[in-house]
């Protein structure tokens, strides 16, 4: 810890990570959760817009579907921003591409501003689109930039400080929605381009730092450009073990250019990668994270918390979050990455079991409902100290330099996607199941627990190369007589 605090003052690290994270998934975050509280007043706007322009009222089903559809574009213009990120990334190189980024969200705030005073929906729709864009693309830029700047020892640290501002994006979006401070209806429209405020911040800040070193080396050949950048960041020093590293795994894909979406898809000796991001991110997206967030409201209203302080008490939740993220900084290059994934699946698993109990009890006694409510703060804080925090550095880890742009585009496809798929599947998930829905995110945690401790090979402080050759050694021994065996060399 004390080489970590020194190397972060030697350098520019401290502010690069700052800087990259505004502008990165701070920005994703702070979306997901400011679109609620100016709801009433956005669907009061559509009204008005409406019939002002057509002379008369617009019919609840209209209203409704509007409304939905600036909920649900932001979730395509996230998905098209993913899968860009190859194209962007491996063009205009990493930090420009990010520069660029914020350039479309200055866009989307204008759009966003002028909405009120132009009386115009579309312009609302148009500016969710470029925020999901912007979000979907600079999301994905900042794991890709932040873990191609980072030594190895110290990697996983520094690359979950994603998970840390995606938390605090969360938070500020759930502040700025306060009806104190712009959760009013004369600042919806203001309200709804907080985030790119923070974009402007690293747009005129992100210039004055470094290409990702292993961008410069590994794709550009440029090493004295690659050991300036690391002492740039992380203070003097010849970097010769670092440089080493990249040269390796340089020559290791000599001649081989970036691959595309569909060559990693179609290659074989990444199988295992691309089939433990796939299980990784559909535990997140079917685990029941995003049901905590929705139910939270209404199961803190069961356990007779007065409607007007559950806001402040779900910004404990979020305040949780962001607490053992940073718990989980301290652990993830000690106990390594396996420890905290399949530990905290597995309490989630069993915490989300107990929810449902919880929810079945409540009316027996007066004291269930607020089991529930600690429940889902043990909830958050298990996902926060495990899984939020330790997958951005595993997506970065997994890959080589030659698969990472298109394996984030594959990744972005995953979650942008289930994102979406979500939206339309829970309520009626929800209307079949009722409670016992919490069960089947229960058993979704308890799958992807059991498949990081049986299958999923430890990456702390590994290369890439040796990493995906511990990928490779995965084997499934179902030609052995009892047809059980399971083997994997870690």
């Amino acid at each position: 810890m004390d080489n970590l605090l020194k190397q972060l003052v030697q350098g520019k690290a401290l502010l690069f990570i700052i800087v990259l994270g505004l502008g990165g998934n701070f920005q994703v975050g702070c979306h997901n959760t400011l679109i609620s509280s100016p709801s009433p007043f956005i669907k009061r706007f559509i009204n008005s817009s409406w019939s002002q322009r057509y002379g008369e009222a617009p019919g609840e089903n209209t209203v409704t579907f509007i409304w939905s559809a600036v909920v649900s574009i932001f979730a395509l213009g996230g998905l098209l921003g993913s899968i860009s990120v190859r194209w962007f990334s491996n063009q205009l190189g990493r930090k420009k591409a990010m520069i660029w980024n914020n350039a479309i969200n200055v866009v989307a705030l204008g759009t966003m501003v002028a909405s009120k005073s132009a009386n115009s929906f579309e312009m609302i729709l148009l500016s969710r689109f470029f925020f999901g864009f912007t979000s979907g693309l600079g999301g994905s830029l900042h794991i890709l930039y932040l873990g191609e700047s980072s030594p190895k020892k110290i990697r996983g640290m520094v690359t979950l400080t994603v998970a840390t501002f995606k938390a605090v994006g969360k938070m500020t979006g759930q502040i700025a929605g306060l009806s104190e401070i712009l959760g009013r209806e004369d600042w919806w429209n203001i309200l709804l381009g907080v985030p790119a405020f923070f974009s402007i911040i690293q747009m005129v800040t992100l210039p004055f730092f470094p290409e990702a070193p292993r961008y410069l080396l590994i794709e550009k050949g440029n090493t004295e450009q690659c050991k300036k950048a690391l002492q740039c960041l992380w203070g003097p020093g010849d970097y010769k073990l670092e440089i080493e590293e990249m040269l390796v795994e340089q020559a290791a894909q000599k001649g081989e250019r970036s691959k595309t979406l569909l060559e990693l898809l179609r290659d074989q000796s990444v199988r295992w990668q691309l089939l433990t991001m796939f299980v990784l991110n559909a535990a997140i997206q079917f685990g029941g994270v995003p049901a905590i967030s929705v139910f939270s409201f209404s199961i803190f209203e069961e356990a007779g918390i007065s409607i007007d302080k559950i806001r402040y008490v779900t910004l404990g939740l979020g305040v949780s979050e962001i607490l053992t993220n940073f718990t989980c900084g301290m652990l993830i290059d000690r106990v390594g990455r396996r420890v905290l994934l399949w530990g905290g699946f597995g309490s989630m698993s069993i915490i989300m079991a107990l929810i449902t109990l919880s929810l079945e009890l409540k009316d027996y006694s007066f004291w269930v409902p607020y089991s529930t409510v600690g429940l889902i703060f043990l909830f958050v804080i298990c996902f926060g100290g495990g899984p939020a925090g330790v997958i951005p550095s595993l997506s970065h880890e997994v890959f080589i330099q030659s698969y990472r742009s298109a394996a984030f585009v594959f990744i972005g496809i995953l979650m942008w996607a289930g994102f979406f798929l979500l939206g339309f599947i829970f309520p009626f998930l929800l209307a079949t199941m009722k409670s016992f829905s919490f069960a089947l995110f229960s058993c979704v945690c308890f799958s992807a627990s059991l498949y990081i401790y049986f299958i999923l090979p430890e990456t702390k402080g590994k290369t890439p190369l040796e990493i995906s050759e511990d990928f490779r050694n995965i084997r499934l021994c179902g030609s052995s007589a009892d047809n059980k065996c399971l083997e994997t060399r870690l």
